[in-house]
């Protein structure tokens, strides 16, 4: 109040006001061109303090101050300062300025009643001095307990007495305005405690604090003011004024002066001296701990970097509020533990912890009373684990479980009804949803949630005629077939030759290659296969038809069982659409969510418990019941394993954050507790309290594996059919090359330049559709003089065109000349020179007369013998 009047007389007469001492935020406001304040002012430090809150995660503060302008115009600005380290005030407690101690100590016990220990005193070092006796008498500076000065203590500790500092004020911090310790500032200190010595020799250990090296600064500022404004002239003029006011002087150099004072620029005993709009520019602070007869610095604050370990550090870059850039701390009571910053009170009462009752999902909670003892008993999955994260904390919480419920033991209303209630805490199984978390705290989900419908399954699809079309894909069953095709065709090339379980008429023929080709799905081939490539060709291909029937045979099987599962509806707007009556458990939030996605209220039906709910689904919707039942997914699951062989759950149609403990809003165990969730959840204690409440997991199928059962794809085997393509036709290739370089000569002389290429390629395939007499399939019945059959062409087909005997006397005729058959005429042709073609005609015509009829008597002469093979030569 001083201040400020003084401030106002000195902008009315146009007079530079300086102060060293006024650090109050308030006087900022006044926007005076003639105050200039040559101290820190308070605000500066305030960054500083919430820098220490965020560091050691304190939530909740009180702030201890006194009562007048000077405590209470830095409250609102400490509250901003706060709330940007998400910390919030719980509670302020004023002092008057000429407290008694009973005063103190009457607001001090007021404190003892409440859960915050983190204290901000901000208040003048006397007045600082008796309230930390007062907290020491009454064990507030115990274990536990956090106190931090302002620097209105902390800038002038040594004004507080040494008994006072070691016995009350032990393990306090503090900040406090950091002094560059330059060979100028230790030059002054000693000339000045010599000087101050002089004059006041009764007083000893006298310490020089920071407002007197400011007050020095402020009086060479002055000094070097005046020698810039060049001016000795420091008369007023008056002016007039009307009667009712009082007669006030103008500076005639008030404002040449001021101007000189905010120019002014030099290295001060206290640092850089530099007004800017009339304030002296924030400094460094030191974060101190109160030792013993003094005070430790454990860390320092700027405003670029925040906390650091030391002024020259180069490592830090960036603004920190780390835990680790601060030293060790003696706490009070002597602990080097961090207190947590809050704790319940001795003397304060249990914790009341709401808890639902219910007939649903009694797994999760169960309320059972005995009506013996007259005592409740609460258990369940939620309830174990709430327990076992109280057990995780660090500190020891009392509690006790209060049911919510009326006098007869029914549910007093619902889960909304419940967690508005004024409980300290609510556990089970409440959903954090957001229209909660407007009037409650949710610590982390301890479960996964969600809103989801659970249907009658539909057993209709397993009596379906053509589901066992359904494991393959239609381009996979058309793949198939034409690979079968295309086997049995490659087969029949290798095979026709060398075999004759492949030659017979052209129906037989393909007949038997696809038959063999088709066997193969069941390994039930009777034909044996001679050519090796056609068994190479077949090894592959049982084994992709292996992998082929395997893979149908586990398609189908799947198909068949999850069938069962497949929900009778999976959209939610058809049972909107349809009118359709569905149900919810009574005191969840479903119904509201369910109106939400536009249910109409009279289609929505309540149940109580998980049988009354199997009842309605059983009836269904057109006989009284439901056609479906919404609820959480933890609490649907437990009703579908029961009922696994009825309904089946579908998706989850809302999406929630889960389970969660409630706490009232600005609770300082809402993050302890979640931590302690992660603690929990991520060990083998979660596991031991699913098991015992949930069960294990049943022989149910799950519905959820619906999409596991799709139809198996060409793209799935295209790897094994791309391997029996390339193996097929490169046997194909090999083995038709092979024939034709044979076959050469036989071919090449039946070409000449007036044959068609058709006539050709049919001249070929008439040799390729003999047999191939020289494989060892027929070399048992093959002659044995040496005579090459290929240059018999009547004999080709002898032995398997005839029912008679094999005559082992069979007269052959072999000659040195070659012969082939002329299209046009039917008669052998001589290949090289023979002198006598009528001789090679008929020696080759007896030859296929004796071959034709071995058992006939043999023509008596060639001329018989070229009769009878021109009759028979079509033959």
């Amino acid at each position: 109040m001083e201040a400020n009047f003084i401030i106002d007389l000195g902008k009315k007469a146009q007079v530079p006001i300086i102060s060293f001492s006024a650090t109050s935020p308030s006087l900022t406001s006044l926007r005076s061109p003639y105050f200039f304040r040559v101290a820190q002012n308070d605000l500066s430090q305030l960054k500083a303090i919430s820098a220490i809150i965020r560091a050691f995660g304190w939530r909740e503060v009180v702030p201890i101050y006194i009562d007048n302008d000077y405590g209470q115009s830095m409250i609102p600005f400490l509250i901003d300062a706060l709330q940007d380290v998400d910390a919030r005030i719980s509670y302020r407690s004023v002092i008057p300025p000429m407290a008694t101690d009973e005063q103190i100590e009457q607001e001090l016990s007021k404190l003892t009643t409440m859960q915050t220990r983190v204290f901000i005193v901000h208040m003048p070092p006397n007045l600082g001095s008796q309230l930390f006796t007062n907290a020491k008498e009454i064990g507030m500076m115990s274990e536990g307990y956090v106190w931090i000065m302002t620097s209105a203590i902390t800038n002038s500790i040594h004004l507080i007495k040494s008994l006072v500092l070691r016995d009350s004020m032990q393990g306090v911090l503090g900040v406090k305005t950091d002094i560059l310790e330059t060979s100028e500032l230790k030059n002054f200190t000693i000339r000045w405690k010599r000087k101050f010595h002089q004059d006041n020799p009764t007083i000893l250990n006298v310490e020089l604090d920071v407002i007197g090296l400011w007050a020095y600064d402020a009086a060479s500022a002055l000094a070097r003011a005046i020698e810039k404004a060049w001016t000795t002239n420091f008369g007023f003029e008056k002016t007039t004024t009307s009667s009712n006011s009082t007669d006030l002087a103008i500076s005639l150099n008030g404002p040449k002066l001021s101007k000189a004072l905010l120019s002014t620029r030099f290295n001060g005993l206290a640092g850089e001296f530099s007004l800017h709009n009339g304030q002296l520019q924030s400094s460094n602070f030191q974060i101190i701990n109160v030792n013993g007869n003094g005070e430790r610095v454990i860390a320092f604050w700027t405003p670029k970097k925040g906390l650091i370990r030391k002024l020259n550090s180069t490592n830090e870059s960036m603004y920190s509020t780390s835990k680790k850039n601060v030293g060790p701390i003696i706490w009070p009571g002597d602990s080097r533990c961090v207190p947590k910053g809050w704790e319940i009170p001795p003397n304060g009462k249990k914790l009341r912890i709401g808890v639902p009752v219910k007939d649903v999902c009694t797994e999760f909670v169960k309320v059972t009373y005995d009506p013996s003892t007259n005592t409740t008993h609460v258990t369940g999955y939620s309830i174990d684990i709430f327990k076992a994260v109280m057990e995780t904390l660090p500190y020891a919480v009392s509690y006790e479980f209060i049911p919510f419920a009326k006098p007869n033991g029914d549910s007093a209303g619902t889960y909304n009804d419940m967690v508005y209630q004024n409980f300290d805490a609510v556990v089970g199984d409440t959903t954090i949803i957001a229209n909660r978390s407007n009037y409650v705290d949710f610590t982390l989900p301890y479960t996964e949630s969600g809103l989801t419908m659970v249907v009658p399954i539909n057993d209709n699809n397993r009596k379906n005629a053509w589901v066992f079309l359904k494991p393959l894909t239609w381009d996979l069953w058309m793949s198939s077939g034409c690979f079968f095709v295309f086997i049995g065709f490659v087969v029949w090339v290798l095979e026709h030759r060398v075999n004759d379980e492949f030659r017979g008429p052209p129906l037989h023929e393909i007949g038997t290659s696809l038959w063999y080709s088709f066997s193969t799905m069941v390994f039930a081939q009777r034909e044996a296969l001679v050519s090796n490539f056609a068994r190479f060709v077949m090894i592959i291909w049982v084994f992709v038809v292996l992998i082929l029937t395997q893979s149908y045979t586990a398609s189908l099987a799947s198909l068949l069982t999850v069938q069962q599962l497949q929900p009778t509806v999976t959209d939610v707007n058809q049972f909107i659409k349809s009118g359709a009556y569905v149900g919810y458990h009574e005191a969840s939030f479903v119904s509201g969510i369910l109106k939400e996605m536009n249910f109409e209220e009279n289609k929505l039906k309540a149940y109580k418990s998980i049988e009354e709910c199997d009842e309605l689904l059983s009836k269904g919707s057109a006989n009284g019941g439901i056609a479906a039942a919404f609820d959480n997914t933890p609490c649907m699951k437990l009703f579908q394993r029961k009922y696994c062989s009825k309904y089946t759950m579908v998706g989850s149609i809302y999406k929630t954050d889960g389970f969660g403990f409630v706490f009232p809003i600005g609770s300082p165990l809402v993050s302890d507790v979640s931590r302690a969730i992660l603690n929990v959840t991520e060990g083998e204690k979660m596991k031991e309290i699913e098991k015992a409440w949930l069960g294990e997991q049943t022989n149910c199928p799950d519905s959820n594996t619906q999409d596991s059962s799709g139809s198996l794809s060409f793209a799935s085997f295209s790897g094994l059919f791309l391997i029996a393509g390339i193996a097929s036709l490169a046997a194909l290739i090999i083995s038709v090359s092979m024939f034709l370089y044979k076959k050469r000569q036989q071919i090449l002389i039946s070409f000449n330049s007036e044959s068609s290429i058709w006539r050709r390629i049919y001249h070929t395939l008439r040799i390729f559709d003999r047999r191939d007499l020289s494989s060892h399939a027929f070399r048992k019945s093959a002659p044995q003089n040496g005579i090459d059959s290929d240059h018999v062409i009547g004999t080709t087909e002898a032995s398997t065109n005839t029912n008679c005997p094999q005559n082992s006397s069979r007269f052959l005729v072999h000659t040195n000349s070659h012969f082939s058959f002329s299209e046009e005429s039917g008669m052998p042709t001589r290949e090289s020179g023979d002198p006598n073609p009528n001789g090679q005609a008929f020696q080759l015509a007896l030859a296929i007369e004796l071959s034709d009829h071995p058992n006939e008597e043999s023509p008596k002469t060639p001329e018989r013998a070229l009769e009878n093979y021109k009759s028979t030569e079509n033959r």
